[in-house]
């Protein structure tokens, strides 16, 4: 059965209908290698919504044992970490997608998605949030299950992009 997606419907910024979550993984879904608390069980609501995809460098080498029972990471394979992830990202429907990212290395994923009118979030999750990840994000939130919610509740989207 195909997950029925989540619509955010965004007066004078656009709807969106989201079919695919595609996440970094350390700094954005964790923090010091472990996932952060409540984001095990916030993926786990959104996987009944729609496709989970984690791409990640796994600078800390603990993605696949933290992320064991959701979902199986992707982990990056060479040195271009920024163009892998746009590489990756870019086999979707892009205006379907809801990206999350905090580093320099999620900055073409962010920025592909949000010009293909997809949702491009930049989290903090305590190791910062690079600036370029930033500039290329629809918005900046402090958090991953922060980050999450704005699928679950997407009146948040609402209240934050709309003109």
């Amino acid at each position: 059965m195909k997950n029925m997606g989540i619509p955010i419907e965004i007066p004078g910024f656009g709807d969106r209908e989201i079919h695919t979550v595609v996440s970094d993984y350390t700094g954005t879904l964790s923090c010091a290698g472990k996932l952060v608390p409540g984001v095990r069980e916030k993926l786990t609501k959104i996987m009944e919504l729609v496709d989970i995809r984690i791409i990640s460098s796994d600078s800390f080498g603990t993605a696949e044992r933290e992320l064991a029972g959701i979902v199986k990471p992707e982990i990056l394979k060479t040195d271009k970490h920024d163009v892998e992830k746009q590489k990756y990202v870019e086999k979707f429907d892009l205006k379907h997608i809801a990206a999350f990212g905090n580093g320099n290395n999620d900055r073409l994923l962010l920025k592909t998605v949000k010009e293909s009118g997809g949702l491009a979030v930049a989290v903090d999750n305590g190791e910062g949030c690079a600036i370029d990840a930033l500039l290329n994000a629809n918005l900046f939130i402090v958090g991953a299950v922060n980050g999450l919610n704005l699928l679950l509740e997407p009146r948040s989207c609402k209240a934050t992009l709309r003109f």
